[in-house]
């Protein structure tokens, strides 16, 4: 039973291709929300900041490159967050009840979730960057092939991290839950002072103190500053602003969503192991 999370993934994998409808939506979703907010946000953007000069030596990028990292945080926190509620409804038509009687261990459900959670997050992410790339966002600029395929892997890295620790703390919440309505109303409570504290949308510097301060503890804070990281580079300017990024700085962002998917796990595995399925 090692590889009992296997079944586990591959079920929820099947789930996901099979049922149409759930899988264009996932994919093309966040791509028309790259096309239709995002440019028209970058129009008014540029059209603010046409008249700041340039920062002398400094890459600067437009509006539509700075929202493509937060759009694929975004879609990523979303997927993530409701990637729980297959458990929720396999508890409630009696599905979870067999497989928790199975001697497949139950730590092994939440690995299995978690994993398949992770494998939609990369092709999304992988879907958005392309459609990205075709409607104008710089990612990836003046970049070599070996550097485009380490930014790939870092970026990939960072979503992956990122979506097991809020796909575990789904999973914990539905385990809990009695009903989808029940979820769907936590998980939007949730996704909003996550996504309206983070970077993903708006620069941060002029936040309030106490808004700030929640930023940078904010997981999605860290998952985008790590994609523009990799995807725009260490040193760039957007809407007027000059953004820098140390390696030190990126790599206590990814210890951070470490540190994070952990406590969730072990916060998830806690609520499997108390929960009694009738």
């Amino acid at each position: 039973m090692r590889t009992g999370f296997l079944t586990i993934y591959w079920r929820d994998m099947l789930r996901f291709v099979r049922f149409r409808a759930l899988l264009f939506s996932s994919l093309v979703q966040p791509a028309l929300w790259l096309a239709f907010f995002g440019i028209a946000m970058s129009n008014n953007f540029e059209r603010l900041t046409a008249t700041m000069p340039a920062i002398p030596g400094v890459k600067t990028v437009g509006y539509l490159t700075f929202i493509g990292a937060g759009v694929i945080a975004m879609t990523t926190l979303f997927t993530s967050l409701f990637g729980g509620t297959v458990l929720l409804f396999d508890k409630n038509w009696g599905l979870m009840r067999e497989t928790l009687s199975s001697p497949l261990p139950r730590i092994h459900v939440i690995i299995g979730i978690g994993l398949s959670a992770m494998t939609k997050s990369f092709i999304q992410a992988a879907v958005i960057m392309g459609f990205g790339l075709l409607l104008g966002v710089e990612f990836f600029r003046g970049y070599s092939l070996i550097q485009i395929l380490y930014s790939l892997l870092g970026i990939m890295a960072f979503v992956g991290t990122f979506s097991l620790g809020f796909l575990f703390l789904s999973a914990a919440i539905a385990i809990t839950m009695e009903s989808p309505e029940g979820m769907q109303a936590v998980i939007t409570l949730l996704t909003m002072p996550f996504f309206f504290t983070s970077n993903a949308l708006y620069p941060v510097n002029s936040f309030p103190p106490v808004l700030r301060a929640l930023s940078t503890i904010n997981p999605l804070t860290h998952l985008v500053s790590g994609i523009r990281y990799f995807a725009i580079g260490s040193d760039f300017s957007a809407i007027g602003i000059r953004y820098t990024y140390t390696q030190g700085e990126i790599l206590v962002s990814y210890i951070a969503l470490l540190a994070f998917a952990g406590i969730m796990f072990f916060i998830a595995r806690w609520r499997f192991s108390k929960v009694t399925v009738t």
